[in-house]
């Protein structure tokens, strides 16, 4: 929707709000909603504001220590929150609202460089300058449940109830009966300006997965984070909950988002050596970037506590780096042919936040072009049985850690973005190892 658009349906009558939203460190979206009129007379123009401390709160919304970008030191100012107006987009879900996203900016104009929407730019002005373009496209798993959000919660999220009773992976008879649901998702999204390819059964049960349509990283990780909050709100408004956490029952497998991704001068793609054969020197050094770096970048892919539950052999998350084609036992694994040849990054969960997944991608892609990396052989067999191949991290302490002392994170993300994330992270942990589990007291209250 255009500037002009609004307009004419503000006047027309038909849009009354317009949703400022920004994503947090999270992947949240967070903002504020405004009548419409006074949008199109001000903010459009000039932007709104909020309290700095919005990148320094845990999930709880409580402010947290030990941050330069914002503390109480400084008392907890604001930011300016600059609308990108090529954002703008009906939210048919919600009658007579449109959303803009926008970016984190400082009183003297300059991006504010720990948020996540910052991140990525950064990462797409090194690929602008090179003249080259990239494509992406999230793949999102996520377990739908026959409960409200309010239930789950008043229940302590025991005894959650699955919309199947059994598996449904590409089942047709099961998905039937969520498809009340799904359809509302698909064609909302749709005319939401997120352009859905498909849906289908997931392997667990009450597992779903919705892919989008390819686009560049900006615009896949707007659609991305809108996604998930707006099947959040459908699911609500008919009764059910869906949840995006990595890993949310021992029993089932976890909730994934693969990558995909491909880097492009023009209209032509580099990674295609020639229609369905193989991939070029350029493809090969990108690749290996990615297996050089990604375990020092995992923070990226998985940046919360339960992120590593996922990674589980035969979990069909990975647990090792390496690359193959068509194999999901592996890291990376490459897919299509021609101008769809691409690596598809399987190592983030759902509960990634896509703007620090994709600049992480890239960032390692043009590090392995500019080292002259190569990916090396194929992996042929079961990566998860392999030890002589690299492991991922098996905490987020570790990949804190790793993140914090990675020379190559700092250098490509700045030392700003990196120490703001690891302490975003250790505090996160800090506030686990404090919780007594629901497994320490099964475990230990009578028998120990």
């Amino acid at each position: 929707m255009t500037l002009r658009q609004l307009t004419q349906q503000v006047r027309a009558g038909h849009i009354d709000t317009v949703i400022v939203a920004l994503p947090d460190p999270f992947g949240r979206l967070v903002g504020k909603r405004f009548r419409a009129d006074l949008f199109l007379k001000s903010v459009a123009k000039h932007g709104t504001h909020g309290c700095n401390y919005l990148l320094t709160v845990n999930l709880d919304m409580d402010p947290l220590d030990g941050f330069e970008v914002a503390n109480w030191a400084a008392g907890f100012g604001d930011f300016a929150l600059h609308p990108d107006l090529d954002t703008l987009r009906l939210i048919p879900w919600q009658p007579g609202a449109v959303l803009v996203m926008c970016d984190h900016l400082k009183h003297d104009g300059s991006l504010v460089d720990e948020s996540p929407r910052s991140v990525l730019r950064r990462q797409l002005d090194r690929l602008k300058q090179q003249g080259l373009t990239c494509y992406c496209a999230s793949e999102l798993e996520f377990y739908l449940f026959n409960q409200t959000y309010h239930s789950a919660f008043n229940s302590g999220y025991r005894d959650l109830l699955p919309s199947s009773d059994y598996r449904i992976d590409y089942h047709l008879m099961q998905p039937t009966r969520d498809e009340p649901l799904m359809r509302a998702i698909r064609n909302g999204m749709t005319a939401a300006r997120v352009p859905v390819e498909s849906s289908k059964g997931e392997w667990s049960r009450g597992q779903h997965e919705i892919n989008f349509v390819y686009d560049e990283p900006l615009a896949m990780a707007d659609m991305h984070v809108l996604f998930k909050q707006g099947v959040k709100e459908i699911a609500e408004q008919q009764g059910k909950a869906v949840s995006f956490m990595a890993k949310y029952a021992p029993s089932e497998a976890g909730n994934s988002c693969h990558i995909h991704m491909s880097v492009w001068r023009g209209r032509q793609s580099l990674f295609p050596a020639s229609p369905g054969h193989g991939g070029t020197k350029y493809f090969r050094q990108f690749l290996g970037g990615l297996l050089k770096y990604s375990p020092e970048l995992c923070l990226f892919f998985a940046p919360t506590i339960n992120s590593y539950k996922r990674y589980q052999p035969g979990s069909w998350a990975p647990t090792r780096m390496a690359w193959a084609v068509d194999n999901r036992t592996v890291g990376y694994r490459v897919v299509g042919h021609g101008p769809g040849f691409r690596i598809e990054n399987r190592m983030p969960g759902a509960d990634a936040n896509p703007y620090l997944a994709f600049a992480a991608m890239i960032a390692a892609g043009l590090a392995g072009v500019e080292e002259k990396l190569d990916c090396g052989d194929e992996y042929l067999g079961n990566a998860y049985i392999d030890p002589n191949l690299a492991r991922l991290p098996l905490s987020l302490g570790e990949a804190a850690d790793l993140f914090d002392r990675s020379k190559f994170a700092r250098a490509a993300l700045s030392d700003a973005v990196v120490n703001f994330y690891v302490r975003h992270a250790r505090l996160e942990v800090e506030a686990f190892n404090n919780t007594v589990t629901d497994w320490e007291k099964a475990r230990y209250f009578e028998r120990i």
